[in-house]
């Protein structure tokens, strides 16, 4: 879609040059696809030149502008190397960009940092971010910096803690949360469809000094109009009935999302069944397939 009101294109990644009517540009395929009567300009974030992955001694820093390709194509990087087989939760990546359903154009385009900025209750890499304990920097008008967990960036249906004016940096996660054993579970109603539910466990390594077992974090998305974390300390993992307690307790019902892609009520019962599957596999050792088929509609969901 064209963008009819807007006249200036403007390279920066500079907030201070950002001012009412503008928006950040990145990969774009949500802004052209959506269009606008108010844009006036748009500020280029891809003339910044910022590294789509950096490797560090504290995890891995994706920016912003990191397409999905450059994403999907890490984990077979020669630079990734040296860290392949110390972050097993690299294996998450290619599930969260082939829950785009998009073809090689969008993913050529589509950035990590405006998936996650759109806050879409679907969008794939607030799932990855957000399960990984990913911490966003962003940058605000006047040289401020600020960092955000993106579990807690990510505040409803395209909502989100962003101030005007205010731009995303880039997504740092953790070396802790990268080592972690992790399983991924995701349904759609149809074979091509959105994500109706998406989760994502992760259980972080023991502590060598009492082997009670790491952290055990599964991370609801797509199913709720915002990410919903469920923490379980060393010592404290839940059996089943304590893991569908706990769900109660964390996402009210008028908190699961309701559009085309599936009815309230059939994304909270795949919800506990996923979080149920998700605990066996990571507490249990249970040996079953990681990817859990697409689902088909049911009672519950949309056609």
């Amino acid at each position: 879609m064209d963008l009819s009101t807007v006249t200036d294109l403007v390279p920066t990644a500079d907030p201070a040059d950002w001012r009412e009517g503008d928006a950040w540009l990145a990969g774009g395929t949500v802004l052209f696809s959506y269009g606008s009567q108010s844009l006036r300009r748009l500020l280029d974030l891809t003339s910044a030149g910022w590294p789509a992955l950096t490797v560090t001694d504290d995890g891995l820093e994706v920016a912003a502008t990191c397409t999905v390709a450059e994403l999907y194509a890490f984990p077979d990087d020669p630079a990734a190397a040296a860290v392949r087989d110390a972050w097993p939760a690299l294996d998450l990546v290619r599930p969260c960009c082939d829950a785009f359903v998009a073809s090689f154009k969008i993913w050529n385009t589509s950035t990590v940092g405006g998936n996650v900025a759109t806050s879409l209750p679907a969008g794939p890499m607030t799932s990855l971010t957000a399960a990984l304990d990913g911490v966003a920097e962003v940058w605000g008008p006047g040289g401020a910096r600020r960092t955000q967990p993106v579990v807690e960036l990510v505040t409803g249906e395209m909502r989100n803690t962003l101030a005007p004016g205010e731009l995303l940096r880039a997504i740092r996660l953790p070396a802790a949360a990268l080592r972690a054993r992790t399983a991924f579970r995701r349904l759609s109603l149809s074979n091509l469809g959105r994500s109706g539910v998406l989760l994502i466990g992760r259980l972080d390594a023991a502590d060598p000094t009492d082997g009670a077992g790491g952290e055990l974090v599964i991370t609801v998305t797509a199913s709720t109009r915002r990410p919903v974390q469920l923490r379980f300390p060393p010592g404290a993992h839940p059996d089943a009935a304590g893991l569908a307690a706990s769900i109660d307790a964390a996402i009210p019902d008028d908190l699961y999302h309701d559009d085309i892609h599936g009815l309230p009520a059939w994304r909270r019962d795949m919800t506990y069944r996923l979080a149920e599957e998700i605990r066996r596999e990571l507490l249990e050792r249970d040996d079953s397939p990681t990817d859990s088929p697409t689902d088909s509609p049911t009672d519950g969901g949309r056609r």
